[in-house]
């Protein structure tokens, strides 16, 4: 048997520790991660390895050389571009042969017997062998589910939590038998988990499922680095420390050669240093890994750390859960709270404080006396990944500095054709106006043009990006709607969607290693202002040749809408002034201190709205809020209708209108939307929201999450409050209809939203607990676990992507009955967590 190491990963998410050694170089006990999985194989008999690279493979080639020095032999692979996993592979064959082979990531800390997984593989007669390993949180791998012969049945790669039907993961680690690499195509980017599986599953070839117990951990970000040391130090893995063992009275120090440790220095728990280390008098060293040529000062106090090569930490220094790269200088009397990573090549003055989970990127210099209370990166607190959903999100100035503004734009920019054009807008605050700015630089730069429009609705903008091929991207930035004092950066592709995870990735990429495209100075990109007058001509436009606009002149309808100091004011009084809507009109004009208390500002808008509905009998009231997506109904009596109720009313009028037209109109709506009313002209189909194609958007006539946001695909794929209100308004009026009618037309039944406390640790505990309890009832996995107990009662668990609590979704024929389902599950789980 061979062994094959995958040792090309770019080590994003664990930067700045990253920043010149690639990831299976990371020191694990003073040796290189890698190292400790090769030694594990040789053991075993392995002798033949082949060691794909891709990033920095010098650095790997000049450590490991041959092989020799440790009994091996080793063939390096450098593909010529990004083939993906098993693509690489591919580039690997003719070294592999015809043996079979182990493929392992080089950047993963186990202790697994590889005996056993060898044996069980050649048992099975399996062509292709996966190891399984259950973990706590499964969100960043690879979910797989086997069938009692061990045959895989079902796998996911990298899922959402409401996607997490298993906390069986797929760890990486495979058995393959040479013809399996002739269904991989040459020269192709080629996955795995993505594309190989699903390939020999088709074909028939059963892919068998090796479970192994003992620990296993990927190590992808500085928290998980620190957990590895904290599980070693406390015996959590079997892990073999090499050294001369000296006891003391409360620790053990493991050493090697060549070290000055004063008599008075204290050791507790377990300490391990390498060569060339000087510890001076007075020192307390508590669960501590120390490099080569490292010096501690006198009266230091260092606990639950790691400390690379060629440190100098001054005396009296106070460090408590830190990692220090290589190549620093510690100044005396400074205290590191527990948390602080400190890249290489930095130096902290005297005196200096540097408060808890602080990130130091590399070769910067704290001043003495400093007090460093936020991360010293680009002017940003460091993150493992910066977007979510398509946004970025950080304190304005603090956070999403202007530095920070620009290198995401350079990023982002590096990732587009020189000389395509980008759309960029923003609201009326002034952080989003000084970081639009620094934005627009940063596009420039990279070979942007950049047609500005300032501050305009973001509907506005994204209907010129879909309307116009010549665009390839749209920006919008504005101030976060429930935190004034952060900003949103939302990132959108050329259909004037976000983008998707994978454009995300390769923009962090760039982010973090810096890999800007900066043009020549004839091809930086210039700046075309907007007037506006063209783009809200263009909207206004649109909505007239959909909308019958004619009705709203000729007919008594009156309504009151709320735009609640956001960008619609902008535009939106004149398209409803146009159209002939007889509208009393609310908070038309820009007022940061409001917005800056948007709980406030609802309340008072709620109860304004009702009192002026019901005082001059108006039919109906909106309210758009600030950033022009989400919105909120009123009825004629002035009550606010719930998001529930809100979305029964939309499909009540859609109904009617494929109902008068004679044909059937198509819904989207989430797995967690309630399915008590059945609408006999309209396909409602449920399922998860993410990730959406133009095209795919397009299959539907309407699109919404249930929260308040509403996209009518015959006008924009994207969510459109202004829109929404007309088309609304005008089923009512076509069908003259009162939606307080609509309402007492809603059948009665139970619908709530419970959030139950879970922490990360057992989500994927409570989805296999939840697939385990749906076994002989009606289930589906689309989203989450959802069980139907009979035919309109069921029950929707999806873990909270970013909080600790599971959401809970009940439906039930009263009030009762829903109760019931809810302390049922909510007992369940409890006593899952506990056993």
């Amino acid at each position: 048997m061979k062994a094959v190491i995958m040792a090309g990963g770019f080590g994003t998410r664990i930067q700045p520790l990253t920043n010149s050694i690639p990831k299976p170089m990371l020191p694990i006990m003073n040796r290189p991660m890698m190292e400790h999985t090769i030694v594990s194989l040789r053991d075993l008999g392995i002798k033949e390895f082949i060691v794909l690279l891709y990033f920095k493979p010098e650095i790997i080639k000049d450590y490991f050389k041959d092989g020799k020095a440790w009994g091996i032999n080793i063939t390096y692979v450098i593909p010529d571009d990004d083939y993906g996993t098993a693509g690489a592979v591919k580039k690997a064959q003719e070294f592999i042969g015809n043996e079979n082979f182990i493929i392992i990531s080089g950047d993963l800390v186990t202790d697994f017997d590889f005996q056993k997984i060898f044996d069980y593989h050649k048992s099975k007669n399996s062509k292709l062998t996966i190891t399984l390993t259950s973990v706590e949180n499964p969100l960043e791998f690879g979910v797989v589910i086997a069938n009692e012969e061990g045959i895989i049945q079902k796998f996911l790669e990298k899922p959402s939590w409401g996607e997490v039907f298993s906390d069986t993961i797929n760890t990486g680690i495979y058995i393959i038998e040479p013809e399996i690499l002739n269904y991989i195509p040459n020269n192709e980017n080629f996955d795995f988990a993505k594309d190989l599986f699903p390939m020999l599953m088709n074909k028939g070839i059963d892919l068998m499922a090796g479970y192994a117990e003992g620990y296993w951990r990927d190590v992808g970000n500085p928290e998980s680095y620190r957990d590895v040391y904290d599980d070693i130090l406390s015996g959590k893995i079997k892990f073999k420390l090499d050294g001369e063992a000296i006891k003391y009275v409360d620790g053990v120090l493991i050493r090697e050669e060549d070290n000055v440790i004063d008599e008075s220095v204290e050791v507790v728990g377990i300490v391990v240093i390498g060569n060339n280390v000087t510890i001076k008098k007075g020192a307390r060293l508590s669960n501590v890994v120390i490099g080569d040529n490292v010096t501690i000062g006198a009266s230091s106090k260092i606990c639950n750390t790691v400390i690379w090569n060629d440190v100098e930490i001054g005396k009296n220094v106070k460090l408590d859960g830190c990692v220090i790269c290589n190549n620093n200088r510690i100044g005396k009397n400074v205290t590191a709270k527990s948390g602080m990573i400190l890249a290489e090549g930095c130096e902290i003055g005297e005196l200096a404080v540097v408060e808890q989970d602080v990130t130091i990127w590399p070769d910067k210099m704290i001043q003495e006396a400093s007090i460093v209370s936020r991360s010293v990166i680009l002017g940003s607190k460091y993150k493992n990944s910066i977007f979510e959903n398509g946004l970025v999100i950080g304190k304005s100035n603090v956070e999403l500095s202007c530095e920070m503004a620009t290198k995401l734009a350079e990023a982002f920019g590096a990732q587009l054709p020189v000389g395509s054009t980008v759309l960029v807008s923003r609201d009326s605050s002034k952080s989003a106006r000084m970081l639009k700015r620094a934005f627009l630089g940063g596009l420039l730069s990279s070979g942007m043009d950049v047609i500005d429009y300032r501050a305009i609705p973001s509907a506005v903008m994204r209907c010129s990006l879909s309307y116009h091929d010549e665009y390839a991207a749209g920006i919008h930035i504005n101030q976060k709607l429930d935190d004034p004092t952060s900003t949103v950066i939302t990132f959108y592709n050329h259909e004037a969607l976000r983008i998707n995870n994978d454009t995300a990735k390769k923009v962090e990429k760039a982010f973090f290693k810096e890999t800007f495209r900066r043009v020549d100075y004839s091809r930086i990109g210039q700046i075309f202002p907007s007037d506006h007058e063209k783009e809200y001509a263009g909207y206004k436009k649109g909505m007239e040749e959909l909308l019958q606009s004619h009705m709203f002149k000729c007919l008594n309808c009156r309504v009151a809408i709320d735009v609640m100091h956001g960008m619609s004011s902008e535009v939106f009084p004149d398209i409803l002034n146009d159209m002939g809507v007889d509208n009393i009109m609310f908070n038309a004009h820009p007022d940061e201190q409001r917005l800056e208390n948007i709980n406030t500002l609802m309340k008072r808008s709620y109860e304004d709205m009702s009192a002026v509905i019901n005082a001059l009998k108006l039919d109906a009231g909106f309210m758009i809020y600030p950033h022009g997506q989400r919105l909120d109904i009123l009825c004629d009596k002035g009550i606010v209708l719930s998001k529930q109720a809100a979305l029964f009313v939309v499909l009540t009028l859609l109904n009617m209108e494929a109902k008068e037209k004679g044909v059937e109109k198509r819904v989207f709506l989430p797995t967690w939307a309630a399915d008590f009313v059945r609408f006999e002209h309209l396909k409602i189909e449920r399922g998860q929201y993410a990730n959406f194609k133009s095209d795919q958007m397009k299959r539907y006539d309407l699109v919404t999450t249930g929260e308040g946001n509403f996209a009518f695909t015959e006008f924009a794929t994207h969510r459109d409050s202004m829109y929404a209100t007309l088309k609304i308004l005008e089923m009512i009026v076509n069908h003259r209809v009162k939606l307080s009618e609509l309402i007492e037309a809603l059948p009665t039944f139970y619908y709530h939203t419970f959030q139950v406390p879970c922490t990360q640790a057992n989500k994927g505990k409570m989805m296999r607990m939840f697939l385990e309890d749906s076994k002989g009832k009606k289930s589906s996995t689309l989203d989450g676990v959802k069980i139907w107990l009979d035919q309109h009662d069921w029950v929707l668990m999806i873990p909270d992507q970013y909080s600790d609590h599971l959401n809970l979704y009940i439906q039930a024929k009263t009030a009762k009955q829903g109760e019931h389902i809810y302390e049922t599950y909510k007992t369940k789980i409890e006593e899952w967590i506990r056993s």
